[in-house]
């Protein structure tokens, strides 16, 4: 991760910061026509898959509001935002008044981000609302992934969203959106973002510094995350990647050396971001070979999977949340998978 800003990854520039975003033009159209039209929803769900430039997207719609608080006179596309600008340069010190982050607070004994987003946070949120904006412009806050909410900080947020203030916008992040509470959900307008085209995740790695043509199988293992591309370039995640396929491809635990080698290598006091790559990595595994299974018509082994998926999430929030041995909860992953 990247020095002063906890969670960002080595090489990603921070959404706030980031004055491109790529393949997303439909969305981007979205927005602009929705502003413009004056009768815009206040809570806007952006989902799609971690890393595909969500959170890119949320603030540069937030910059072209502040940049134009009468949606009747906004332009009909989004700008690329000018970090020179008095908008940009406070939404990306993070001193602006109209703009709220939520996200999951940083532990000031550890200095990591805690594992969800408190309803103390979400407190902030109801006093930021009530403050009177000396500009009467928009206040937009940025709830950044909704998925992290905890049960109390969900429920306050409902409480928000059920009678929101005026101009307000809710801009409302999620990675799995069949997670949030469904009363979240129903007052939301859903903008599904898809993952990343090659040509648009090599512009996008490019425009992080990476050679073109550089990256040709980090592009095909990422799945159209930019997230995914640069742990696997940055994080030994091609690794990870072929030694956990070669382990899944052996079909059972006979030979468990190479386990015990990947869990050992996993749990070393310095690779967090490997090991939570490689726990995102093992559920997307598994849907994906749910989908597989589904496509090719066998729905006995598409639900057995599915159901899988389910029990190795709830497996790697468990031991992220009573902060278990990451070498016995790597083991236990693989009995899962075998068992």
């Amino acid at each position: 991760m990247t020095g002063d800003v906890p969670g960002l990854l080595e090489g990603a520039i921070p959404p706030e910061n980031n004055t491109a975003l790529f393949g997303h033009d439909a969305a981007q159209q979205f927005l602009a026509g929705a502003y413009r039209s004056g009768r815009m929803h206040h809570a806007i769900l952006i989902e799609g898959a971690e890393g595909i430039g969500k959170a890119t997207l949320a603030y540069r719609f937030a910059h072209h509001v502040l940049s134009h608080p009468d949606p009747l006179s906004a332009p009909e596309t989004i700008a690329d935002p000018d970090p020179s600008d008095s908008i940009g340069r406070q939404m990306a010190s993070g001193a602006s008044h109209n703009v709220l982050h939520l996200a999951r607070p940083v532990d000031e004994k550890t200095g990591k981000a805690k594992s969800v987003i408190t309803v103390d946070e979400v407190r902030r949120a109801g006093k930021f609302f009530n403050q009177t904006s000396g500009t009467g412009n928009w206040r937009i806050a940025i709830i950044d992934p909704a998925d992290d909410l905890n049960r109390n900080a969900a429920n306050a947020i409902l409480k928000i969203l059920e009678e929101p203030p005026k101009r307000s916008l809710f801009l409302v992040l999620s990675h799995t959106p069949g997670r949030l509470l469904p009363t979240i959900r129903s007052r939301c307008l859903s903008l599904r973002l898809q993952p990343l085209s090659a040509p648009d995740l090599d512009r996008a790695l490019a425009h992080l510094g990476a050679a073109p043509g550089e990256s040709d199988s980090i592009i095909t293992l990422s799945e159209g995350s930019v997230a995914r591309a640069l742990l696997l370039r940055n994080y030994g995640g091609v690794d990870i990647a072929e030694a956990f396929v070669d382990i899944l491809e052996r079909g059972s635990l006979t030979n468990r050396e190479p386990i015990y080698k990947l869990a050992e290598t996993l749990a070393a006091r310095d690779r967090d971001v490997a090991y939570q790559f490689f726990t995102e990595l093992a559920v997307d595994r598994v849907q994906a070979m749910a989908r597989d299974a589904g496509g090719m018509g066998d729905l006995a082994e598409a639900d057995r999977l599915a159901r899988l998926s389910s029990v190795l999430k709830d497996h790697f929030a468990t031991a992220a949340a009573y902060n278990l041995d990451r070498k016995q909860t790597v083991l236990h992953a693989f009995s899962l998978f075998f068992g």
